[in-house]
């Protein structure tokens, strides 16, 4: 078995603070444990990770995407023993009480093809919400007058004089005359009803309501009761197990054991691979993008702008010519006064080193754009030693439209959740300078995901009564949800044997398992702070390069006046002639 490494960490920042390890962050466990909380988002992982082969991964701001594809697959294979598990005890229940439990199994399905139909956004749309409606309270109906006919037929409804009682999809009688149908249908003396018979009647209920008038025998009410009991101790067992793994090897303690993680010790060699490739693509400073979004697992994009200006001589100069200023130099210059941002204000070390400000942990570094398109394979994608320094050097100066030099600047605040990265590109041609400056920022986690803890820990606080009455509102609908969960695994694994994706050719990411997992939207709390980092980012940026300029001996005039509005309006970078714009869309000149 292979012995998974956690890579070395990163250097101290000077001034900074000491980073945390992407997979040790905040950010990686709870999205591991959103794997086991949120069936379609374990999928996707799984699909985007481990099925399509052929993609390269989206860069992993914060987070490891390896460890988190780890535990997406120990969670679909626990919960594929646990749904198999329910699938036979649902089956040997409807055998062992003759098949009169079948007369549940079609409000049972219909509970949970409500949930399927609702779906799990919070505001699902009327289509929706409409039918989910209609079949989960007729489902509930028939439950519940079911569960009365079964309390009547325990408690001394049942006429033991008569000694009529039904079993299967028949009836039977030891004296008298006619019989009667489980299903509420009139049979003769000794007839059962076909299996066909009793379609109808186990989807709209017929079967409970005709037994509200005859009722159960004790033996088979007491059978239906223990079978339910059994499917719902299952229910509750497999409950017990995700609040014990969020206790266990994913508390915020147990999760920075990296080599005790189960997850990691599995004995799968394609896993292993795939873990390798992963943890070699998603935090190199190089990304393999697809053309139709090269940004993807940055998160949102948040005003991305640029200016462009003449680059014209500074009058001061007489009949000097400046100097020619490249790419690279203004970069040089404008790195220094960003890695600034990470030393605190005070000057006192004690109370420099309280200061927690997530500025501390900024990170500034070069990152280039590739296409996907033109290579052989994904093993072929540049990220061994040495291919990078070529592409960089390659890409600094040459201004191409597919690779794309960057300097890319990252904070992650609140624990890695709120990860806010500005993407800095400088180009000069033909006397002109051109900034591009594209900020984005990646939201939260869900709320789920952010509470998984509280979620587990809710469950594990139960009392024994309040833990069986959790498991017996979900057991009802358990059968269809089981059958699903073996559903996709069916087809996941359908596709990964058949779809040929080792094969095929390389793909930039289709989704980054960091932005699905991604909340709609901020706090103001964290609004305020993604803002304050990005203008404090951009008035670094814009004055180191005015600085390059005006060292070269260029007129910086043009520059400082188009920096004033640059996001649209309203949102103002102050120049070094103090200039000051309040309001939208204003013009601000320097005169004399």
């Amino acid at each position: 078995m292979t012995q998974a490494q956690v890579p070395q960490q990163a250097q101290t920042p000077a001034g900074g603070l000491p980073p945390v390890h992407p997979s040790l962050s905040e950010a990686t466990r709870l999205m591991a444990a959103g794997t086991y909380l949120d069936d379609e988002y374990r999928d996707a992982v799984i699909d985007e990770l481990y099925v399509h082969e052929e993609r390269v991964v989206a860069p992993s701001l914060g987070f490891d995407a390896a460890r988190v594809l780890a535990h997406a697959l120990r969670a679909r294979n626990l919960q594929i023993a646990w749904s198999v598990g329910i699938i036979v005890l649902w089956a040997l229940a409807v055998v062992v009480t003759d098949y009169a439990l079948l007369i549940l199994v079609g409000p049972c399905l219909q509970l949970g093809l409500a949930r399927l139909v609702r779906g799990g956004a919070k505001a699902a749309p009327w289509y929706r919400t409409v039918p989910a409606f209609f079949l989960r309270w007729w489902a509930r109906l028939v439950l519940v007058v079911f569960a009365a006919v079964l309390l009547v037929s325990l408690f001394g409804g049942y006429d033991t004089s008569s000694h009529n009682y039904s079993s299967g999809y028949g009836s039977y009688q030891e004296a008298g005359g006619g019989g009667y149908d489980v299903f509420g249908d009139a049979a003769a003396s000794g007839n059962s009803v076909p299996p066909v018979v009793a379609g109808p009647a186990l989807v709209f209920g017929g079967g409970t309501f005709g037994l509200a008038d005859r009722g159960l025998s004790p033996g088979l009410g007491w059978g239906i009761v223990g079978c339910f009991a059994v499917i719902a101790l299952c229910v509750g067992l497999q409950r017990l197990q995700f609040a014990r793994t969020m206790a266990g090897e994913l508390s915020p303690q147990g999760f920075q054991d990296f080599a005790a993680d189960p997850a990691q010790r599995a004995d799968n060699g394609r896993l292993q691979r795939l873990a390798a490739t992963i943890r070699a693509e998603q935090h190199a400073p190089l990304a393999v993008y697809r053309s139709d979004a090269p940004f993807r697992g940055a998160g949102d994009p948040f005003e991305p702008w640029s200016v462009s200006i003449q680059l014209r001589p500074r009058k001061s100069l007489g009949d000097q010519s400046p100097a020619r200023v490249s790419n690279a130099e203004v970069l040089a210059i404008v790195e220094p006064l960003v890695t600034r941002l990470r030393v605190p204000a005070p000057t006192v070390p004690a109370e420099a080193q309280a200061v927690r400000d997530r500025l501390r942990q900024l990170e500034v570094s070069e990152y280039v754009f590739l296409p996907v398109d033109g290579l052989p394979s994904r093993t072929y994608a540049p990220y061994r030693d040495g291919e990078f320094e070529q592409h960089r050097a390659a890409a600094l100066e040459e201004g191409g439209e597919a690779r794309r030099h960057f300097l890319r600047i990252r904070v992650g605040g609140w624990e890695e959740h709120l990860v806010t990265t500005v993407f800095v590109r400088v180009h000069t041609q033909g006397g002109m300078l051109v900034l591009e400056i594209a900020p984005h920022v990646l939201p939260p986690l869900r709320e789920d995901f952010l509470r998984a803890d509280h979620t587990a820990r809710s469950f594990a606080c139960l009392t024994p009564v309040g833990k069986a009455a959790w498991a017996l509102k979900r057991t009802p609908r358990s059968l269809i949800e089981a059958l699903a969960v073996v559903v996709r695994a069916v087809a996941s694994l359908w596709r990964r044997l058949t779809g040929g994706h080792a094969r095929a050719l390389p793909d930039g990411p289709a989704r980054s398992v960091r932005e699905l997992a991604a909340a709609p939207g901020t706090s103001l709390f964290q609004a305020m702070d993604y803002r304050r980092y990005v203008k404090s980012i951009e008035d670094r940026v814009t004055s180191g390069v005015r600085n390059a300029l005006y060292e070269a001996g260029y007129d910086t005039g043009q520059f400082e006046q188009k920096i004033v509005n640059v996001a649209q309006g309203g949102v103002m970078i102050e120049n070094a002639r103090g200039a000051i714009s309040v309001g939208d869309h204003n013009t601000v000149k320097n005169e004399g």
